[in-house]
């Protein structure tokens, strides 16, 4: 029977060290793929029992023969030995692991590390992993998804941060999770003894991002129409480019306008509706939209997003040759406005 589970099902398996005798972690995004081969490496074996029951093999620098017989050795003074091959995505002939893993030793940890990618489906070894061991698919998040993935991984450092500090993280730090979690780990570093909780002064002093200049800012003063505001961020953007580029402005001022499309033709405009239409987590995310609606209505919002595409071709050079970037998003955002 085939094994699906989750990211945290997994790892709380592998705490409890209940292990299964394949692991097939695959897919693009390879933060989780790692985290799950780091806990089995630190979890299988204790650090006396690894030098001799712990392999490590690399997809591009070995062959099936090779990780089946490291696969059918028994452990050595252990209950279990550990075999790891990263970059299993460049094995070749890797159909070929059918063999073994239809019928796996049980005193074997096979963990197939498979990134930017995934076996077919439609293959026998995928379906035989299914049937033996655990198979799980690493997925990019999406933009929305990105805030809760934040608080997660803070609560299990038992540390905590507000919605708008955590929206703000996301739209500066992307989906780019390692990239993510490195910032997050400065953070909580840069704690005070007696303090358990990120900041927006934190963030502006540890990572950079001005509390009252950035791209969440930008989007609300574009939805209240507050021109002065605007006009404040855009100047601090454009004397600030390193921290706050270009494209990352557009992306988000794309998504926010893209979603407010959606909501002019949601048929329940009430707070609740909005937020349940967009998947929206907090209130302050839903009053953007509702303001937005009143000032932007439905044939002004698609003239906004036509405008976006055509500033962003223009930031890469398209049709534009010599205007800066901080020139551009000065021409863009007055045409939002007006």
């Amino acid at each position: 029977m085939a094994k699906e589970l989750s990211f945290d099902e997994i790892k709380r398996n592998i705490l409890q060290k209940n292990y299964a005798p394949v692991y097939l972690l695959q897919g693009e995004e390879d933060y989780f793929i790692d985290r799950l081969t780091d806990a089995l490496m630190e979890n299988v074996l204790t650090e006396s029992e690894r030098d001799f029951n712990q392999t490590l093999l690399y997809g591009s620098d070995t062959d099936v023969a090779t990780v089946i017989n490291a696969a059918r050795r028994f452990p050595l003074m252990s209950e279990r030995q550990l075999v790891v091959v990263r970059e299993a995505q460049s094995l070749k002939n890797i159909d070929e692991l059918t063999y073994y893993v239809s019928n796996p030793l049980k005193s074997t940890v096979l963990v197939l590390n498979y990134k930017h990618g995934k076996l077919d489906g439609r293959k026998k070894l995928a379906s035989e992993i299914a049937k033996t061991g655990v198979v799980f698919e690493s997925k990019k998040l999406y933009d929305n998804q990105v805030p809760a993935f934040i608080n997660s991984y803070l609560q299990a450092k038992q540390v905590t941060i507000d919605a708008k500090s955590a929206q703000l993280l996301a739209d500066y730090l992307g989906v780019d999770l390692s990239k993510l979690t490195g910032e997050l780990e400065k953070l909580c570093i840069s704690l005070p003894d007696n303090q358990r909780r990120i900041t927006p002064e934190l963030i502006e002093r540890n990572i950079g991002i001005s509390k009252d200049y950035n791209n969440f800012e930008l989007q609300d003063a574009l939805a209240s129409r507050n021109v002065l505001k605007v006009n404040r961020i855009v100047n601090y953007f454009e004397a600030n480019q390193k921290n706050n580029p270009y494209i990352v402005t557009l992306t988000v001022l794309f998504n926010f306008f893209s979603n407010l499309m959606i909501c002019h033709y949601e048929p329940d405009k009430s707070e609740n509706g909005i937020k349940n239409a967009l998947g929206l987590r907090f209130g302050f995310q839903v009053s953007s939209y509702m303001l937005a609606m009143r000032n932007y209505n439905a044939f002004k919002t698609m003239n906004i997003i036509s405008l976006l595409r055509v500033y962003d071709a223009k930031g890469k050079g398209f049709g534009n040759s010599s205007v800066p970037p901080g020139e551009l998003l000065k021409e863009l955002t007055f045409k939002i406005m007006h």
